[in-house]
This record gives structure tokens, C-alpha cells and sequence, in this order.
């Protein structure tokens, strides 16, 4: 049972292509334990997901399957869609009051969920290193599907936000060897920062794995190129209804090479018998206790100034990782 908060509730939603605004509305305050109200601190913008529904190039096939947690609307617009937010409980169970959690929620300044869809954040992790909780999963999914093994050489094309947590992950790997190409100079400047090996070209090094996650045909080229003898090359950029041109008549096939494409809503095979979701969940906080990974969050955009975040270019950024703050 729930009666209504009279409160003004704002969420961003995308009216039309490229056109983003806040909305008001009116939610829900809970009377019964397993709903709760949360007060949002800060959300992350995936950038690259988010900009192509913005741009209406979410596959009407894809339409059903990319739906997210709490979503409204639909992909022909207008939808409220994003998919990491962190914030404090104000209502609902009692065990939870006043904890920050973690949930799949769009931009909003305010949410009532169930309680089954958030995850406390534990001691020690700053609501906003929390709120990449979401993208580290697909790191780890990523890495999981790409087994790397000891002693192998690493390529990772694109330091964005998803090519930047699987480097992140991967520096703690004995014996890696691995090297990010990377041509935007700002991020480029970032990763020297945090100890890579950049250029912004691979050359004519050879490896025996590559991260695709630079949300480009020249970058997946690149990747698939610079593999040697059945080398591994892991997608991770999502290109909606934008065609990918390649060229796979060079090494590609006569020396075995294999593209492999993760996705984060399924665990590999071989995984699951002993893991589930929340056990990576539990896995990606451990990991977020290390405070390198505040690098890679951006000075916070406010909630008011969202829309227009959104409305304009992207603009040059310090770090890689859009955060919102609401406070």
C-alpha cells in the first residue's frame, strides 16, 4: 500500500531525437516495508549507450531487450532511461533507513523502489565511486568472456569509461603486459597518469588479446588487426542501428582469429554454475574499495544543468566518467 508524495519529483527524459528535459512528477511514498523511498546522490551518465537512445538508435527488434530497471516510456520517444544511481533511504524498511545504497534507476532526483532492487554500499566506498558499480559489471562480464591468461600481451582499444574499468581490473593481473591506444589526447593524458603504456596506434605490436571499447569501426579494425595467431578480440561497444564496415580479408581468417561480444545482462557459461548476479555485484564492490578509480570520475554535472549536458556537444572533460550530482 503506498499514498501519494506530494513533493516536486524531477527525472530527466529524452521528448525527441536529441532533445532532453526535465520532467516533474508525482511518486509514491511507501507505508510498507518493501518499498522504499530513496533521495538520489549521484547518478552516472554511460554515455555511449545513453547519447544513442537520445539519437533514436536503439533497433526497433532491440526495443523490448534494452529496457531498464524502473524505464518509462518507449525508445520512439519520449523515455527516461539510464541505469546507476546512488542515494540514501529515507522511507520503507526499517533496516535500511538512512543506508546508501546502489540501484538501476534513471536520472531522478527522488525514486521509490522495491526493496529487492537496491544493494547497500558497503562501509568505505564514497557514494560517488558507488555510482560505477553498473559499468565495473561490464568490465568484469568483459573480462570473464575474454579469459585472459598470465603472461599475455594486452590491447585495449578506447579509454572511455568501459575501456578504462577493464584496464583498471586487468593492472592487477600478474604478468599482464598491456597497452591502451587511445586517440583523444585528454584521455589519452589520463591513462599516462594512472601508469599505461598509450599511444594512438597499436603499430605493428602484436598481442594476444584486444578490448574493443572505443564505439568505432576504425577501433574494431584496429583491434582485430594488431591480434596475432588466434588471438581474441572482446566487443564491448554497442553501436545501435549504426553500421560497422570491416575489412576481414587480411589475417583475420587464415590466422583464426575470433570476435567475441559480451554483454552484461548474461554471465558466461561457464561462470554460472557457481556465480550469479549477485555475487558479481558483491565481487565489483570489493573491487571499487580502491580510490584510483575516483581518477576517472568528472567533476559532477548538477541535476538542473542535465538537460542541457545532454542537448549540446560533449564537451572536453577532465576524467572520462559523466557523474550527476543532485545535492
Amino acid at each position: 500500500m503506498t499514498t501519494a508524495f506530494s513533493n516536486d519529483v524531477r527525472a530527466l527524459w529524452f521528448t525527441g531525437l536529441g532533445t532532453a528535459t526535465l520532467r516533474s512528477d508525482t511518486i509514491y511514498s511507501p507505508v510498507a516495508g518493501e518499498i522504499l523511498l530513496v533521495r538520489s546522490l549521484y547518478s552516472a551518465v554511460s554515455e555511449g549507450t545513453e547519447r544513442l537512445v537520445l539519437a533514436g538508435k536503439v533497433p526497433p527488434n532491440l526495443h523490448q531487450a534494452m529496457r531498464v530497471p524502473y524505464m518509462e516510456g518507449d525508445f520512439s520517444f519520449p523515455v527516461k532511461y539510464g541505469y546507476s544511481l546512488v542515494g540514501v533511504v529515507d522511507e520503507g524498511a526499517s533496516h535500511l533507513s538512512g543506508a546508501v545504497v546502489h540501484l538501476l534507476h534513471p536520472h531522478q532526483d527522488i525514486c521509490c523502489v522495491n526493496a529487492a532492487d537496491v544493494f547497500p554500499v558497503p562501509e568505505g566506498i564514497p557514494p560517488r565511486r558507488a555510482v560505477l558499480a553498473s559499468n565495473l559489471e561490464t568490465a568484469v562480464t568483459a573480462i570473464w568472456d575474454a579469459r585472459p591468461t598470465l603472461g599475455e600481451r594486452v590491447l585495449i582499444v578506447g579509454f572511455g569509461c568501459i575501456g578504462a574499468l577493464i584496464g583498471q581490473v586487468l593492472r592487477g593481473m600478474p604478468g599482464i603486459d598491456l597497452q591502451i591506444v587511445e586517440r583523444d589526447e585528454a584521455r589519452s593524458h589520463l591513462a599516462r597518469k594512472l601508469g599505461y603504456r598509450t599511444a594512438t596506434s597499436a603499430g605493428d605490436e602484436e598481442f594476444d588479446l584486444a578490448f574493443h571499447a572505443s564505439g568505432s569501426a576504425a577501433g574494431l579494425q584496429e583491434a582485430i588487426d594488431r591480434v596475432g595467431m588466434e588471438g581474441r578480440i572482446l566487443e564491448v561497444s554497442w553501436y545501435g542501428t549504426s553500421e560497422t564496415p570491416l575489412r576481414l580479408g587480411g589475417t583475420f581468417h587464415s590466422q583464426r582469429k575470433t570476435i567475441i561480444a559480451s554483454q552484461v545482462s548474461h554471465l558466461p557459461a561457464f561462470q554460472t554454475p557457481r556465480w550469479d548476479l549477485m555475487r558479481r555485484k558483491q565481487l565489483v564492490f570489493s573491487l571499487l574499495r580502491d580510490p584510483a578509480f575516483d581518477l576517472l570520475l568528472d567533476e559532477p554535472t548538477p541535476f538542473d544543468k542535465l538537460a542541457d549536458f545532454f542537448n549540446h556537444s560533449p564537451a572536453k572533460r577532465r576524467a572520462i566518467v559523466p557523474l550527476v550530482a543532485y545535492r
